[in-house]
């Protein structure tokens, strides 16, 4: 049984509430065209300098994602919030946090992103680490009959953080993203299908384009990609959405065929977070 999933582009911007109506509309394009599991992309919320970014960040539960909640129940499918920047009690760094919406309009996981982007890129230093407290936890959830794992943008980057969702069920790979464009045009889509290849897990990769600001223009090139490492569909340099059905039984056929799984030397190397 195949499900229509739809990535969501977007171009963020730093006014919350514009980008929410954005978010609206693109998600209701993708769910008339039949999508059962939407994912949009990281900062669906807003883009901009750090006082921007704390003045638009929400609690969760909070106004983003009642707002979110009600979208999930009005076209009765599951939304992935890529990320939002959620405020945390009590301490001045936000959560770069995606967060997962069952069709009743409930909070099915959320995930707040481990790997923060500190690096210095084409000369321009970045310290997300100044802004976002990390997150301590991995998370898969069951969506629209799927297995999600998720994940956030420089998480891709760290492979073993996928060997262990794949270790957890794991057979959709989430990666919702603001890639910037520098690194992107070189690494983007060979990181997502290297990640989809290496744990025969289709990938879903919803992102921002354009922008401006810190890290900005980012690269776009939403993605979806089969387990095989085959581009499904890939959005144009604008925003919108695109849609692929994806079919778990593909997925258990291909690992039947090539175990790469069952033929890993964890008596030779660290098999801890790879577990079965």
């Amino acid at each position: 049984m195949s499900i229509r999933v739809a990535a969501i582009q977007l171009d963020s911007r730093g006014d919350r509430d514009a980008n929410l109506a954005a978010l609206e509309h693109a998600i209701t394009a993708a769910a008339n065209d039949g999508a059962r599991l939407i994912v949009t992309p990281e900062y669906s919320d807003v883009r901009g300098a750090p006082s921007t970014l704390r003045a638009a960040a929400s609690p969760i539960p909070g106004e983003v994602t009642a707002r979110l909640a009600a979208l999930a129940q009005r076209h009765a499918c599951w939304i992935h919030l890529g990320s939002m920047h959620e405020r945390l009690a009590g301490q001045e760094r936000l959560g770069n946090t995606g967060v997962t919406f069952a069709p009743d309009g409930s909070i099915a996981a959320a995930y707040r992103k481990v790997h923060l982007y500190d690096a210095v890129v084409d000369g321009t230093p970045y310290r997300e680490s100044a802004d976002f407290a990390p997150g301590a936890h991995l998370q898969t959830v069951e969506a629209a009959g799927l297995t999600l794992g998720l994940s956030i943008c420089y998480d891709l980057r760290f492979a073993e953080l996928y060997r262990a969702l794949r270790g957890r069920g794991a057979n959709v790979l989430v990666v919702p993203a603001a890639f910037n464009l520098h690194t992107g045009r070189d690494h983007w889509e060979t990181l997502l299908r290297a990640r989809a290849i290496e744990n025969q897990c289709y990938v879903i990769a919803a992102a921002q384009i354009g922008g401006d600001g810190p890290g900005l223009p980012c690269l776009g090139r939403s993605m979806i990609i089969d387990p095989w490492g085959t581009v499904l569909a890939c959005m144009p340099d604008r925003t919108g959405h695109i849609t692929a059905d994806l079919d778990p039984e593909r997925v258990a056929t291909l690992r039947a065929g090539l175990p790469a799984w069952e033929h890993r030397r964890t008596d030779l190397y660290d098999g801890s977070a790879m577990k079965d």
